[in-house]
């Protein structure tokens, strides 16, 4: 069977030439296009991580939920010794500490409300490699009274590195304390929102501003992305009992997910659209070649052969031609994957983000695989209607095609 169906496939040049091309461009189509969402839910993710939230952060239980309303209830009082016993677990890169406030940011002239992160200059600035200043320079360990601003809080405010401004926030008694601090540079990250409230200073000038000596948060990195779950099962059992919750880079991004899902949808109805068409364009050419050959089918019927026998030597045919440009298709596409990744596609900046961003392609082994069989079964679903009705073709009408 299958040697019979070989040699009518290598004897049908152009229409296997046609069946093979669709094929292809199905195969390559989905794959590059599967490849493509898959980077931006990469790049997007890691985006994320290295701008904000780093692969997970520790709270003390309750104040992901309610911490905003009364931050001083959930403060972690010993930080330095629960950040030595999480940096020992395998996988996890640094642990650095935060503390959160909001308060009011003043020029001299005018104020804004603020969002406000003390934390520990150097870490973070390992953390955020997609945080680019855009004025002046990163802030490090010595500038204990330094303060970063987001860029569009600067232009709000007209504020320039090495201009001084006053933070003026409650302290955890209710207080009100200020702190004067000298802009060391403006930062622009993933998030517009972000970036039109936020500063960061020095965790030391944060705790003294709050009069704590406690932090809101540990962020802990990562070696490998990958690892995020099975860290944070192990943190999460470990920490438990200690009064303690554990919130991953995707728990704290819900916009991440709201963006998987809506992709997910758009790449599953191309995917559907694709087949369709991919269906459709060998189906009207295995239709052709089929009743083409209508005559020939009669002959062999007329030697002895079933109907059956005709059906299954049609499907065949086409299962041979599914397997090899499904084959094809997915090194073609690995080709083109690779050459496109190696030059990069340049790409305008997300809604509501200012950075651009070189786009690539990242194809997965379930990408591959989901494309090589959906050329294996386009063929096969292609010639169902026209090999059963060949095979039910009456003996005579089918030997008068040869006349």
């Amino acid at each position: 069977m299958y040697k019979l169906a070989s040699r009518n496939i290598r004897r049908q040049r152009s229409h296997t030439a046609m069946v093979l091309a669709a094929l292809i461009f199905g195969v390559v189509g989905l794959m590059l296009a599967a490849g493509w969402v898959s980077d931006i839910f990469v790049q997007l993710g890691e985006a994320l991580i290295h701008s904000q939230s780093g692969h997970m952060q520790v709270y003390r239980s309750g104040y992901y939920e309610r911490g905003s309303r009364s931050p001083g209830k959930y403060l972690i009082d010993e930080p330095d010794a629960l950040k030595s016993r999480i940096a020992g677990v395998a996988g996890v890169q640094d642990v650095m500490a935060r503390l959160n406030f909001s308060g009011l940011l003043s020029n001299g002239r005018s104020d804004m409300p603020v969002i406000g992160e003390g934390v520990e200059a150097d870490k973070e600035a390992e953390l955020g490699t997609s945080v680019s200043i855009v004025e002046g320079r990163q802030m490090t360990g010595k500038d204990a009274f330094g303060i970063l601003i987001g860029r569009g809080l600067a232009q709000a405010l007209q504020l320039r590195p090495g201009d001084h401004v006053t933070l003026l926030a409650s302290t955890l008694d209710g207080a009100l304390n200020t702190a004067d601090l000298e802009v060391v540079g403006v930062f622009e990250s993933f998030s517009n929102e972000y970036d039109a409230r936020a500063v960061k200073i020095a965790l030391p000038a944060a705790q003294e501003l709050l009069g704590t000596r406690g932090v809101n948060a540990l962020v802990v990195t990562l070696r490998e992305t990958p690892d995020t779950q099975r860290v944070a099962s192990v943190l999460t059992h470990d920490l438990g009992s200690r009064d303690l919750e554990v919130k991953t880079w995707r728990q704290l991004n819900d916009f991440y997910e709201k963006t998987v899902r809506l992709y997910a949808r758009q790449l599953g109805v191309l995917q559907v659209i694709v087949f369709a068409m991919v269906v459709l364009t060998i189906a009207n050419t295995v239709n052709m070649s089929v009743f083409e050959r209508l005559g020939e089918f009669g002959t062999m019927r007329a030697l002895g052969n079933r109907g059956s026998h005709v059906f299954r030597l049609i499907l065949t045919e086409n299962l041979l031609l599914g397997v090899v440009g499904s084959v094809l298709g997915v090194l073609i596409g690995l080709l083109l994957a690779a050459v496109i990744s190696a030059i990069g596609i340049p790409m305008p900046p997300p809604p509501n983000a200012n950075l651009a961003y070189t786009a690539r392609i990242q194809v997965s082994p379930d990408d591959v695989l989901m494309a090589f069989v959906i050329g294996l079964l386009a063929p096969i679903l292609a010639a169902l209607f026209p090999a059963r009705r060949v095979s039910r073709t009456p003996l005579v009408e089918a030997l008068r095609s040869n006349i």
